[in-house]
């Protein structure tokens, strides 16, 4: 299937869905602006799959998959990708394991050969996993005294208790220090899949290369994966907790209801929450709480949809003596936007800015493949695209309220990190 997809200023670009003879799917999009391929992946999954005890261990792995395969050690291993100047970066989210490869299309082979081998032979040998934990401890270490770190973990923690999204994706440093060699090896074995898997390469490559690409790099990969179910979970409301830190300011976050990518609802909640703190300089929180009162130097809201839950999150930081005035603010600005919904104006004007800014989110081969990918994992199918402005577009007055009524009208819960006991 061909999909016509406009990236300014270059001309309208096609994306096609490639099989591999071995059953394997990629959208690939041809670029021959510059001899560069990108290719995106993902393996759902993600940090969910965290075993109890021993939160981190997929993001442990994601720093290890570069740091030796097959017969290179982690030194060969890096060398080789410098020496051809080819980036392989993992990273792990709540629901989906990510890769992704940079290559300039003279060291395509070779670039691909590097990335088979970190995707299926990983070696996990005692050095590297020992450097990448003490790295992660020491990341962990310095979390602990950032604000924005200490209040995003409790926003997790608070919203959804012991369900695995409320854990950190980067684990404790007793957790992390709790994962050995055999414990990498046995989520790599279950959780990297050819039936979990999700691919989009952009660049200087045809489908004929993409597929045969495909079938290297990830033919060899299980059949299926073994992926522990997630239940699904509602975010808690109505809860407060504070973290305690000698800092001058307090960072604060609320949280809420929200909608999973899949509840036909999710667009207008996109444009309305747009309206309401999303939209950074031109927000209802943003006016409140910098513009006309001059608490905070920013703030803003998301709806943040997981596999398995649909959550709200509003943030921001401002001098620990306004801190209560500035939480009563956002508390009354939310609950009034819930009950009321925006104005005409406010929607035009958000409609205006969300069509006229998308094409902007396709401007590189990066940000094709990155946009395409995460298209893939929400299943909202190749043709997207072509969709999703008109759907922006048909979100009425109706629309905009009826969602801010089912998520901003419910009750939130406040979590604050700085000086003080709340």
């Amino acid at each position: 299937m061909n999909i016509a997809l406009a990236t300014p200023p270059a001309e309208a670009t096609t994306i096609q869905e490639v099989t591999s003879p071995s059953g394997l799917t990629a959208w690939v999009v041809e670029d021959y602006t510059l001899p560069i391929v990108a290719m995106n992946l993902a393996f759902r999954g993600g940090a969910s799959q965290d075993p109890d005890g021993k939160a981190g261990l997929a993001n442990l792995m994601s720093g290890l998959l570069d740091e030796g395969a097959g017969p290179l050690d982690s030194r060969a291993f890096q060398t080789k990708l410098e020496d051809l100047s080819v980036t392989i970066n993992f990273d792990v989210g709540a629901d989906a394991f990510y890769g992704n490869l940079r290559t300039l299309t003279t060291n395509l082979d070779e670039a691909v050969e590097l990335l088979r081998l970190a995707v299926n032979e990983p070696r996990f040998d005692a050095e590297p996993v020992e450097r990448i934990r003490g790295q992660v401890i020491a990341n962990l270490r310095r979390e602990e005294s950032d604000p924005g770190d200490v209040a995003g973990r409790l926003w997790s923690a608070t919203m959804f208790g012991e369900h695995p999204y409320g854990q950190s994706r980067q684990g404790t440093p007793d957790s992390v220090a709790a994962v050995m060699a055999e414990d990498l090896k046995a989520f790599h074995a279950r959780t990297l899949a050819r039936d979990n898997l999700h691919v989009v390469m952009v660049g200087a490559i045809d489908a004929e290369k993409a597929a045969a690409v495909l079938d290297q790099v990830f033919g060899g990969l299980p059949a299926e994966a073994t992926l522990n179910p997630i239940a699904e979970v509602t975010p808690a409301v109505s809860q407060t907790a504070h973290t305690s830190l000698s800092v001058p300011q307090t960072t604060v976050r609320l949280g809420g209801l929200g909608l999973k990518r899949d509840d036909p609802d999710f667009i207008a909640a996109y444009v309305a929450d747009h309206i309401l703190g999303g939209g950074t300089f031109s927000s209802r929180l943003y006016k409140a709480v910098r513009e006309d009162r001059g608490l905070a130097y920013s703030v803003g809201t998301s709806v943040v949809p997981f596999d398995h839950a649909g959550a709200f999150v509003a943030a921001t930081s401002v001098d620990a003596a306004n801190a209560d005035k500035a939480v009563q603010i956002m508390l009354e600005e939310i609950a009034r936007f819930g009950e009321e919904g925006p104005s005409e104006e406010e929607l035009a004007s958000a409609k205006d800015y969300l069509v006229g800014n998308f094409a902007l989110r396709f401007d590189s081969s990066q940000k094709i493949a990155r946009n395409l990918l995460h298209f893939q994992l929400d299943n909202l199918g190749i043709d997207y695209l072509e969709r999703r402005n008109d759907l922006i577009r048909a979100v009425t007055l109706e629309d905009v309220r009826r969602v801010a009524k089912r998520i901003w009208s419910q009750p939130l819960s406040i979590i604050t990190v700085g000086p003080g006991e709340s």
